[in-house]
């Protein structure tokens, strides 16, 4: 009998990071003026875990800045991106390096680029380049946990054709002539990170309202409160197991003294026996009983004799 091909197929398997942000660019093409919260709130959750965090890192006029948001405001940011003026969204990817950890993914991407392309106020391909650091879960979903986006330069990239058109108009050139973005994001998303800024430590207040129903003042005495008992309780202390202390036996000293006592008393039987044995064989072979005092009696200079033979006449002959 034969089986279809599909029947033989492998089950699915794991798919590798960086296709995971071609769908994402796929998703993000699919995006009509019509979506709303619901469809970010969606494209949020199949990209990005629960407890992600995106960051950005660029440096504008007045100094360096890095913004990092939560799960909950990460939908927003994307779609501010659109408010802005921009009719497409992807990001390209070269040269990635991956490291695979227990329960985690990691993609270190130093040549990454955002392309943004701009309707309004003109019609302007914007390519922001910089490194793209991603963690994802290592399961079956493969979510973003991390996203860490360091900007180091971008170029606005104008077509030939309508520089062309406006030749003779100095007033359109200078107009063309000015950036439209700062870093590549425009001032949609960059006040919306400012804003983050406040949005982001109000969560917790903002999750209680919606849990508890409470009023925002209620929310606010709530959170401090809280807060106040974690700085002033004292730091706690590791639980130690309780030694289990093990009684003595009463009969120890008894068993002790019972075995010593048997011990002396083995000594004394052994004792009793070996000089029997000495006695009955000392009296029966008088040469015996020579060589056992020679054996145990000290010699003239103190030491004990060494060996003892005896000679073919019968008489002893020491050996120190």
């Amino acid at each position: 009998m034969l089986t279809s091909p599909a029947a033989r197929r492998h089950t699915p398997y794991m798919v590798q990071p960086e296709y995971r942000i071609y769908e994402m660019n796929k998703r993000l093409q699919s995006r009509t003026e019509d979506s709303d919260n619901l469809w970010w709130d969606a494209f949020a959750t199949e990209f990005f875990e629960d407890d992600a965090t995106l960051t950005l890192s660029f440096c504008l006029e007045d100094g360096p800045k890095r913004y990092t948001i939560g799960r909950t405001l990460i939908p927003r940011y994307f779609s501010t991106v659109f408010e802005g003026g921009v009719t497409d969204l992807y990001y390209i990817l070269k040269h990635s390096k991956e490291s695979y950890h227990n329960s985690s993914i990691t993609v270190d991407c130093d040549q990454c680029t955002m392309v943004t392309q701009h309707g309004k106020p003109m019609f302007t391909k914007v390519c922001t380049e910089g490194r793209l650091i991603l963690e994802f879960t290592f399961d079956d979903l493969m979510r973003i946990k991390t996203w860490h986006f360091t900007i180091r330069q971008y170029r606005e990239l104008v077509p030939r054709s309508i520089l062309a058109m406006h030749a003779q108009d100095p007033q359109v050139l200078e107009q063309l002539s000015k950036n439209i973005t700062r870093m590549g994001l425009t001032n949609f998303t960059l006040n919306y990170l400012r804003l983050c800024v406040i949005l982001e430590p109000m969560q917790e207040l903002m999750s209680r309202h919606k849990t508890y129903n409470l009023s925002p003042r209620d929310c606010l005495k709530t959170c401090l409160f809280q807060k106040w008992q974690r700085m002033v309780a004292p730091p706690a202390e590791p639980t130690r197991q309780p030694t289990t202390k093990r009684r003595k036996r009463k009969n120890s000293t008894s068993s002790t003294s019972n075995s010593s006592a048997g011990n002396n008393a083995n000594s004394t039987n052994s004792k009793k026996k070996s000089a029997a044995a000495n006695l009955s064989l000392s009296s029966q072979v008088p040469e015996l009983g020579a060589l056992q005092s020679c054996s145990l009696n000290p010699g003239r200079d103190g030491a004990l004799c060494h060996s003892t033979a005896v000679t073919p006449t019968g008489q002893f002959k020491e050996k120190h």
